[in-house]
């Protein structure tokens, strides 16, 4: 399993929305989007986890896609410092 970064997402984007888009491509395992602990609203990102084997093909896919009329942002995610 690997997590894709997702950024520059709309902010009404629901996290159904991000799996649907991303499964298009492979196989999603689970998509979150990210939210203010305050506020409760998007923070204009989220992660995907997909299988190994459909990563690369969706970050070649997604990176630069539109969605919602915002260019995505798509790599690999990086691990907390």
């Amino acid at each position: 399993m690997r997590t894709l970064y997702v950024g520059n997402l709309p902010w009404a984007t629901t996290e159904e929305e991000l799996a649907r888009a991303f499964a298009a491509h492979g196989e999603v395992l689970s998509a979150r989007i990210i939210t203010d602990r305050q506020t409760g609203r998007s923070r204009g990102f989220g992660f995907v986890e997909v299988n190994d084997a459909d990563a690369e093909r969706m970050i070649a896919a997604m990176n630069g896609a539109e969605l919602g009329n915002r260019v995505l942002t798509v790599n690999e995610a990086r691990a907390r410092s």
